[in-house]
């Protein structure tokens, strides 16, 4: 695509390390839908994946999340598991494609990708690069370089990644 307009400096990234049966993470809900509705599109929020060990759908739900990406509604998806996170405790995997139906996505789709591991690849290098920069738990946020944990407790981890943005972004008006 040729664009003549000056070059734009890209957003500053906040990667959301979440896991989707964790219910530290639905009570991160609130913080990351108050980041996207005063950021918008000048914040990249990326989800990212850490399922831990002691939940058992964590890594399919991690996999039905990568679907629902795929199918243009991530964030809605992410949004209605971690909010039932009891029922996939509960559900497994035909909780996860029972969601994408309610979400008007392609249920037959999710239940093939969580049968043929299409999006594995995907969640275990996120899994992986978490490691290997020190994340422990969920959830955690990483802005600027900075890792912010929230799974001892998430108080003051919605400012602290203001402070962070508000100050990237400002670099970038300057």
């Amino acid at each position: 695509m040729n664009d003549s307009s000056p070059a734009r400096s890209a957003a500053p990234v906040l990667d959301v390390w979440c896991e989707l049966q964790c219910p530290d993470c639905r009570g991160a809900l609130d913080d990351v839908r108050a980041l996207r509705a005063r950021y918008g599109d000048r914040l990249e929020l990326r989800l990212r994946h850490f399922p831990l060990e002691k939940h058992k759908h964590a890594f399919a739900a991690a996999q039905a999340a990568e679907e629902a990406m795929e199918q243009g509604q991530g964030w809605p998806y992410v949004e209605a598991v971690l909010g039932r996170v009891e029922e996939l405790d509960r559900g497994g995997e035909s909780f996860l494609v029972e969601v994408a139906r309610e979400l008007g996505l392609d249920a037959e789709e999710f239940d093939t990708a969580l049968i043929d591991g299409r999006h594995i690849l995907i969640v275990d290098a996120d899994q992986a690069e978490g490691k290997a920069i020190g994340v422990t738990g969920t959830p955690t946020y990483v802005i600027d370089g900075e890792r912010l944990d929230g799974g001892k407790s998430q108080e003051g981890l919605r400012e602290r990644v203001e402070a962070i943005a508000d100050r990237l972004l400002a670099g970038q008006d300057a």
